[in-house]
């Protein structure tokens, strides 16, 4: 999945990996008097796929709507590839190449999945339709599933079948930061397995990707490094296979003591 550096993941002349692609420092963010990040501090690299784990409420959410532009920070400054974006509005951070897969998924369901992929490169300009019909054979090439029901409305689709049309409309976009914002929420054991395998697979490819997520198992497994998130705070971090044998992270996420 070779893309060009303004458009696509980061490849061959894109960032060198371990290079900052993304950098949040003493992040915080209020919903009215309410802190719900407590000046937060990650970064990912280029080529990297690092989940962000923890609970309900501890604020997963909040961080990936915060490097989206969706909530304004009230402390603490974002940098991607070297550039403050902290003041820079949601589709100038589209622009940017920073790409979100919301919670619950959001597709659109009144539209067909070609029509949804369709809507995942609104911003984005395609040199010829070759370049077009590419791009989709790529999305295709990762979900067959929606290949074969490009004339389908989103709507009625499985909640899997609807993660996976909300991650391509994503890759549409040619991202070159991946955000993914509870992709197993509401899915079957077999459909998680199928959808995280698709993810390790994007990530191999070359699309450097935050994660957010409550599957301790599945995320830290194919994880290039974590960061434990509780209520608000970062309380661990470190590399995923070892967070993955932490036993306190063990005990929180796994019910392993």
């Amino acid at each position: 999945m070779t893309k060009s550096p303004e458009n696509g993941p980061v490849t061959a002349g894109g960032p060198a990996p371990g290079t900052p692609v993304l950098e949040l420092t003493d992040v915080v963010i209020h919903y009215g008097r309410i802190k719900a990040l407590h000046g937060i501090s990650l970064s990912v690299q280029a080529g990297e796929l690092v989940t962000l784990l923890g609970a309900n409420g501890a604020g997963k959410s909040t961080t990936m709507r915060g490097i989206s532009g969706l909530n304004k920070l009230t402390g603490g400054s974002i940098r991607f590839n070297g550039e403050d974006i902290t003041t820079l509005k949601p589709h100038e951070r589209v622009a940017r190449g920073i790409i979100q897969v919301p919670e619950g998924r959001r597709i659109f369901p009144g539209m067909t999945v070609l029509e949804n992929l369709d809507m995942g490169c609104y911003g984005r300009k395609f040199e010829s339709k070759a370049e077009y019909d590419s791009a989709l054979e790529e999305v295709f090439g990762l979900f067959p599933r929606l290949g074969e029901r490009k004339k389908q409305f989103g709507g009625t689709m499985s909640g899997g079948e609807q993660q996976m049309l909300a991650i391509g409309r994503a890759l549409m976009a040619r991202p070159n930061l991946l955000l993914l914002d509870e992709p197993s929420m509401g899915l079957a054991p077999m459909v998680i397995r199928q959808i995280f395998e698709i993810i390790a697979k994007i990530n191999a490819d070359g699309t450097t990707i935050l994660l957010v997520e409550q599957n301790a198992q599945q995320a830290l497994s194919r994880s290039t490094r974590g960061y434990i998130l509780e209520t608000g705070s970062i309380t661990k971090e470190g590399p995923g296979r070892a967070l993955l044998h932490d036993d306190a992270v063990r005990e929180a996420y796994l019910g392993v003591a």
